[in-house]
């Protein structure tokens, strides 16, 4: 029987379908502390969720504009990090943080 082997960006994608998985991965990304990281996950979960364009059409926001904005230079308003994540069924939330 012969085996399909994936990459790991695809088999990402893949466990990134599930809104649970996406929303663990994103919390990684931001405890991660880097705004690149963050980025970077976001553009990993529109990936899983049909890609940039099917993202910038829940959104309304422009294809090229969400481009930019998921770039490790990008500078997102949160109103758009906001507006992409209720997109994808997401939402961020605030929580104390654990004392030491």
């Amino acid at each position: 029987m012969k085996r399909k082997i994936t990459t790991y960006q695809e088999d990402l994608i893949e466990s990134l379908k599930d809104p649970k998985e996406a929303a663990a991965y994103l919390n990684a990304a931001i405890e991660d502390g880097d705004r690149a990281v963050f980025l970077l996950a976001l553009r990993n979960v529109a990936e899983a969720q049909g890609g940039i364009t099917v993202v910038s059409r829940k959104t309304g926001m422009n294809r090229e504009s969400l481009y930019r904005m998921l770039s490790g230079r990008g500078n997102p308003e949160i109103k758009s990090i906001f507006s992409l994540l209720n997109s994808m069924k997401l939402k961020l939330r605030v929580e104390p943080a654990r004392a030491l």
